[in-house]
């Protein structure tokens, strides 16, 4: 399925005095790869919620192939749409958290295929055809009747990834895929997400792999201080950083 443009205006969110995204604007087009750089605090984890209103807005907006995510618009106001209209579009969002987030009381194959029977209406033989073809994507069609217990981290966060796929979303939100993996399972996952990004899939990936964003992302995004300081491609952002605050976090000097 193609990818869809996501587009993020003016977008502010606060959690009692704390303000954590400040007026964030940010375009990431149909197909492209987005990966989000910044230190611990900067907002990059409430962007990704606020996308798919896991997190509702304070002010600002989300759209997705021009639909507003989470709100309709009447005259110059905005409605938060029902839990249900909201659930449906969030079919078309997939999520992988850093933290897996999987059943622990259902199979591999269970995990898979339990959105789209529950949400999409999928009869369970046709889920599982495509679970199955889902996990021989990540390389775990052989781990199908397992349970999550068995299963290394980096084995865990493919099913995350898996499952994410099995709703054949239009975008694909990625929060530290890696950050709670051993180091020595961290290629494997980022296997994973450069075989999506060739497929054209719309990802915006928060990452600290600052390797997988030179090699993947078509754009780099820094954020500070719930902001984006910077953003471009990655030989820019990356390697001629034009802000302050992006040449400390890189460690680049002045």
């Amino acid at each position: 399925m193609a990818g869809a443009t996501i587009e993020v205006r003016g977008v502010h969110k606060a959690f009692g005095e704390q303000r954590v995204l400040r007026g964030v604007d940010l375009t990431v087009p149909a197909g492209s790869v987005t990966a989000v750089l910044g230190p611990s605090g900067s907002g990059k984890s409430t962007l990704l919620r606020g996308i798919n209103h896991l997190e509702p807005l304070d002010r600002g907006t989300v759209a997705i192939d021009g639909e507003l995510i989470g709100y309709r618009r009447v005259g110059d106001r905005l409605h938060e749409l029902p839990a249900r209209e909201v659930r449906r579009q969030r079919t078309r969002i997939g999520f992988v958290f850093q933290s897996f987030n999987l059943f622990p009381h259902l199979t591999v194959l269970e995990n898979v295929i339990e959105a789209p029977v529950g949400a999409l209406g999928r009869s369970r033989a046709q889920a599982a055809e495509l679970g199955l073809e889902l996990l021989g994507r990540v390389g775990l069609a052989d781990r199908a009747g397992e349970y999550p217990r068995r299963l290394s981290g980096g084995q865990q966060q493919r099913v995350a990834i898996a499952r994410a796929l099995a709703l054949e979303p239009r975008v694909l939100l990625f929060d530290e895929p890696t950050s709670a993996l051993d180091p020595e399972l961290v290629g494997e996952v980022l296997d994973v997400l450069r075989d999506l990004a060739a497929a054209g899939r719309t990802m915006l990936v928060v990452t600290h792999e600052i390797g997988f964003a030179r090699e993947v992302a078509d754009t780099v995004v820094f954020m500070d201080g719930g902001v984006v300081v910077e953003q471009g491609p990655p030989e820019q952002v990356l390697d001629r950083p034009a802000h302050p605050r992006t040449r400390a976090f890189l460690g680049k000097g002045s």
